[in-house]
C-alpha cells in the first residue's frame, strides 16, 4: 500500500509564545497508508479533535509538514483546501450536522451542489447513497421526523455520496444507543473492506478496538501506535 497521509513533526499551538500557550498537537509524526482503518483514541484534551481537524484540512498546523498524497497541505490555497474537503474526504460527526429545514434528500445533495454537480446527477448520487444506508424510502422526511440512528445514516449518506477515498468519523456513535452504534461501525468496516481509508476519532477503547490500527494520543503526543487483531462486526 502507498502512503496517503504523512505528518512530520506537526505542532498546533494556540497562543504561541504566551505563558498560557496550549500545544494541542506537540510534535506528532504519523503515516497512514491507503486502505487502512485507523482509530485515533484519547481522552478529552488529548488532542484527538485537533488531529482530525488537521487531517481533514479544516485547520492548518502551526509548524511541521502535512503531505496528503504527496502534496504539502500548508502550501494550498483556501480554494484548493475546500476542494479536498468536498471531494477527497467524507466527514461524519457525532451530532450529525444536518439542516433541519431541508429534507433528507436535500441534506445529502447539499455538498454536491457546492461541487457544481448537475441537478439530475446529484439526485441520482444522493438517492444511491441513501439507498445504500437503507433510507431510499425516507427521502422526503425532515431530520426532525427521524430517530438519531436514522439521522446518523443520513449523515453517512452525505459523506459517501461522492465516493471519497477517505472517511473521517468523529465520535460517530457518541449520540447513539449500542445497537445503532454497532450498525454504524459495521458500515464503516464495510466501506474499509471496499478500499476506503477510514479514520475514526473516539475516546472509547471498545470502539477503537474495531479498527485494525490504534493510535493513542495523550497531551498532544502519540504515546502508542499499534496494529491490532479485529473481529469484524
Amino acid at each position: 500500500m502507498a502512503n496517503l497521509i504523512e505528518l512530520r513533526n506537526i505542532f498546533k499551538i494556540y497562543g504561541e509564545g504566551l505563558e498560557s500557550e496550549v500545544r494541542a498537537l506537540d510534535g506528532v509524526t504519523l503515516t497512514v497508508e491507503k486502505g487502512e482503518f485507523v482509530a485515533i483514541v484519547g481522552q478529552s484534551g488529548s488532542g484527538k479533535s485537533t488531529m482530525m481537524n488537521v487531517l481533514g484540512c479544516l485547520d492548518i498546523p502551526t509548524r511541521g509538514d502535512y503531505l496528503l498524497e504527496g502534496t504539502d497541505v500548508r502550501e494550498l490555497t483556501d480554494k484548493e483546501l475546500s476542494r479536498i474537503r468536498n471531494k477527497e474526504i467524507g466527514f461524519i460527526f457525532q451530532q450529525y450536522n444536518l439542516i433541519q429545514t431541508l429534507t433528507v434528500l436535500e441534506n445529502v445533495e447539499l455538498p454536491l451542489i457546492y461541487q457544481g454537480i448537475r441537478a439530475d446527477d446529484r439526485y441520482d448520487m444522493a438517492l444511491a447513497a441513501l439507498d445504500r444506508v437503507g433510507l431510499a424510502k425516507r427521502i422526503k422526511h425532515k431530520p426532525t421526523e427521524m430517530s438519531g440512528g436514522q439521522q446518523q445514516r443520513v449523515a453517512i449518506a452525505r459523506a459517501i455520496a461522492t465516493k471519497p477515498p477517505i472517511i473521517m468519523a468523529d465520535e460517530p456513535t457518541g449520540a447513539l444507543d449500542s445497537r445503532t452504534g454497532h450498525e454504524v461501525l459495521e458500515f464503516l468496516q464495510q466501506l474499509n473492506r471496499e478500499g476506503t481509508t477510514v479514520i475514526l476519532i473516539t475516546h472509547d477503547n471498545g470502539i477503537a478496538a474495531t479498527a485494525r490500527r490504534c493510535v493513542r494520543l495523550q497531551d498532544g503526543k502519540i504515546v502508542e501506535d499499534r496494529e491490532q487483531e479485529v473481529d469484524w462486526l
